[in-house]
């Protein structure tokens, strides 16, 4: 399984509640909706940063996760036609493409 983590932040001029209420009701359905996302995609999660005591205030205001079972079908889901031309050109209008961070990684359970 390859897990792909995205942290992303809101363009300026959205608040912080306008990119929660985008990304989780009309950019995750957009992405589910997409027949390549039943096919290739594992888990796809949106998660949004929740008050918390005692801890540093977060350097992001979201993050994506998306789990795919082999990098054939990570290639295969990006290349799709509904991918490229109805959900990527979606993320400009909520997501600051400069300040993404992204971590690939394969999960070892450990507990």
């Amino acid at each position: 399984m390859i897990k792909f983590a995205y942290l992303i932040n809101r363009v300026d001029g959205m608040t912080f509640e306008e990119f929660v209420e985008y990304h989780r009701d009309r950019h995750a359905p957009l992405f589910t909706s997409i027949p390549e996302a039943k096919q290739y995609v594992r888990k796809y999660t949106v998660s949004h940063p929740v008050p918390a005591e005692n801890y540093p205030a977060p350097a992001y205001d979201g993050l994506t996760e998306i789990w795919f079972d082999s990098w054939a079908d990570h290639d295969a889901f990006f290349a799709s036609e509904n991918y490229r031309l109805r959900v990527h050109p979606d993320e400009a209008k909520f997501i600051d493409q400069n300040s993404i961070g992204v971590m690939v990684t394969e999960e070892k359970t450990v507990i």
